[in-house]
């Protein structure tokens, strides 16, 4: 097919429906990191946009494995090559970001790992056509895009869809799982609970921000026995973000509000002066999707916060990919997240549970019990996937110190703004997700 010609709605029906699980044995591993940056002597002072921009031109020219990008607001991207194993993977990972760090010290700058900005107002440094556009149209609901584009930063998981059989490798049952698992993962590792220096009230204020956002694109395609016909009714269902400009530096067209991809391919975009899709629009269409659970060939889980520490981004990545990838440990999770909602479709993001991991993060009982069954399927399946002494470690560290004791990484960053009562700690007055100068 052209690329250049006109799509019809049966060819990208099927297009999303072949391209976005690509079948095997899962045996590759690969993680995306994202960070914030912030000043190494002050943390709470922005960084201005100059220095970032000078400094992101070095990190260019750097010999990385890891593919390096800059988001909207400034926060640095890594994503790796597909790795054979967990352990290369973290090995790669990790001398990436030796050298990435080494390179920010001569600039005064560290990478910072927080879900959500902690100081600052959301800020686009950023002026490409893709991000005017995606600005335009998130801010026709309110403020919160912004604070998606140029605040929040994530650990996202990314692991083979599965073969096409049934049973622990296959990609239904990976799919699903994956979904069973995200409130675990969310509470497990929630590190945003601060904004603008002040308690928001919510463990994952990156997860909150996202559950805000535009629901036609964020949230989890339905129920279906093969997530490939659901994922492709939701993908053409889904509202078209931008549409590019054919010549090189022109402003992108933002699309009526509503406007599908389906209805695009069936004219409806005419009236607004758009070009009927090509199959390229459909490519680029389908990476303004984001799901919790996007398949992009491989799964990519994306409702982790990025985590504190040089190499905290190791705990999801091993505990995740063990319980996806063991049989014994991925039979262990299912059996962990039984007593819960076991609807792990149903409007995921914006459910009732989801809601609950982001904003009780593990004080929840219930979530709290299921991450740690799930945390020892995978401690214990570790060995098995030939993890390294170092990756086990980590585990073992962050299990007893957060999920043994009912805590996540945002309440380290709580424990300052909590205040002492009669009835034990309570958090200090919070600051509402949107102030009330409609501002993030």
């Amino acid at each position: 097919m052209n690329a250049f010609l006109p799509i019809g709605e049966a060819e990208a029906e099927a297009r999303a429906h072949g391209i976005c699980f690509k079948n095997g044995p899962p045996r590759r591993v690969g993680v995306e990191l994202e960070w914030l940056v912030h000043d190494a002597r002050d943390p709470a002072r922005p960084v201005a946009p100059a220095r970032l921009a000078e400094a992101h031109h070095d990190l260019r020219r750097l010999p990385l494995a890891s593919l390096l990008t800059q988001e909207p607001g400034g926060q640095l991207e890594l994503s790796s090559p597909p790795a054979e194993s967990l352990t290369s993977c973290v090995e790669s990972m990790t001398a990436d970001l030796a050298i990435v760090r080494e390179a920010l010290r001569d600039h005064a700058l560290r990478l910072a790992g927080f879900g959500h900005e902690p100081w600052h107002r959301p800020r686009r440094v950023l002026q490409l056509p893709r991000y005017t556009a995606m600005e335009e149209y998130f801010d026709r609901a309110g403020p919160v895009g912004r604070s998606m584009m140029c605040s929040t930063a994530s650990v996202q998981v990314c692991l083979d869809a599965g073969t096409a059989g049934a049973g622990p490798d296959g990609y239904a049952t990976r799919w699903r799982l994956a979904h069973l698992l995200g409130p675990v993962l969310i509470a497990a590792f929630a590190n945003s609970p601060l904004r603008r220096g002040r308690p928001t009230g919510v463990r994952s204020t990156r997860q909150a921000v996202w559950t805000a956002l535009d629901p036609g694109r964020t949230t989890a395609p339905d129920h279906a026995d093969d997530p490939r016909d659901a994922w492709a009714r939701f993908a053409l269902g889904a509202p078209v973000l931008c549409v590019r400009a054919e010549e090189e530096g022109q402003p992108w067209a933002v699309p009526p509000t509503g406007l599908t991809f389906r209805e695009w391919i069936r004219g409806r975009g005419r009236a607004a002066g758009l070009r009927p899709p090509t199959e390229d629009d459909l490519a680029y269409h389908l990476t303004t999707l984001f799901p919790p659970v996007r398949p992009h060939g491989h799964l990519e889980l994306r409702m982790i916060d990025a985590q504190p520490g040089d190499d905290g981004w190791v705990v999801p990545l091993a505990v995740t990919t063990a319980l996806l990838d063991d049989p014994v440990a991925a039979e262990a999770a299912h059996r962990a997240v039984r007593p819960l909602d076991l609807r792990p479709y149903e409007r995921a993001p914006g459910n009732p549970l989801w809601r609950r991991a982001a904003r009780g993060g593990m004080t929840d009982a219930a979530l709290r019990l299921a991450a740690d069954k799930c945390f020892a399927a995978a401690r214990e399946a570790l060995p098995r996937l030939g993890a390294s002494t170092a990756i086990r470690d980590a585990v073992e560290t962050f299990a007893d110190r957060y999920v043994a004791r009912g805590r996540c990484p945002a309440d380290d960053l709580l424990d300052p703004y909590s205040i002492t009562t009669t009835a034990g700690r309570v958090p200090a007055r919070t600051a509402p997700l949107i102030g009330k100068d409609g501002r993030s």
